[in-house]
């Protein structure tokens, strides 16, 4: 082995970081170093695009997160402005908090995967696989989530239960909002992709027990994600 073989095989993996995720980081350090003083007014998102050399698009996710972590606040026709210089020991997810999601969603998504599995129609396994599929395409985040919720929200309906359908159709935007920021910040999509097909082929073979212990431990696996940046808070 040569000296440049020995200095590569010490050298740690880079890690590939979305265009959002890069700005949530920078801008919440920022914030968290004192360099953005809690009740200074942030810069318009136009200023920070080019500021970042990214779309406005990008900077409305990454202030999403810091949103929901309790860092900014955007006021209509104001701004986005800081709020608080650490982030909270729970995610602030519109109408409501993320431990408070993730309390309900167990009691709704388990029996809607047990049901669907017993009820669904062919067409529906069609709309299912049909998400799942453009799902393991999708490399803009933004999209991504809102078929993660699509994909939530299809087995519901196919639990043939309308409240069940009604309820998850309610948080929809939490969820969105949930999953932008745990996916931001711990980079759960991938995984999240192979725990969908575990729940999905549970459903597509009847299995109705395998469907709510495959979308429990997904909803597991997202609850400990939420550990993971709010249990770093409270430290």
């Amino acid at each position: 082995m040569n000296l440049s073989d020995s200095w590569t095989a010490g050298q740690d993996q880079i890690v590939r970081v979305s265009a959002a995720e890069a700005v949530f980081k920078a801008i919440r350090s920022a914030i968290e170093a004192g360099e953005l003083a809690v009740g200074v007014k942030l810069s318009s998102e136009t200023a920070l695009a080019q500021q970042y050399g990214v779309s406005r698009s990008v900077i409305r996710e990454a202030l999403r997160s810091c949103t929901a972590l309790g860092l900014t606040e955007t006021q209509t026709g104001k701004g986005t402005f800081v709020v608080a210089n650490r982030a909270s020991s729970d995610l602030v997810l519109g109408n409501f908090s993320a431990r408070s999601l993730m309390e309900a969603r167990p009691h709704i998504e388990v029996p809607a995967a047990e049901f669907a599995a017993a009820r669904r129609t062919e067409e529906q396994l069609q709309e299912m696989r049909g998400i799942i599929e453009l799902m393991a395409e999708e490399d803009d985040p933004v999209i991504w989530v809102d078929l993660d919720a699509s994909f939530h929200g299809a087995i519901a309906r196919a639990s043939g239960n309308g409240v069940f359908a009604q309820v998850v159709n309610d948080i929809r935007d939490a969820m969105v909002n949930q999953s932008e920021t745990i996916n931001l910040i711990t980079g759960r999509a991938r995984q999240s992709d192979l725990e969908h097909r575990l729940i999905l082929d549970a459903i597509t073979h009847g299995r109705a027990a395998e469907a709510g212990h495959a979308m429990a431990e997904h909803l597991s696996a997202v609850d400990a994600a939420l550990t993971t940046i709010t249990g770093a808070q409270e430290a």
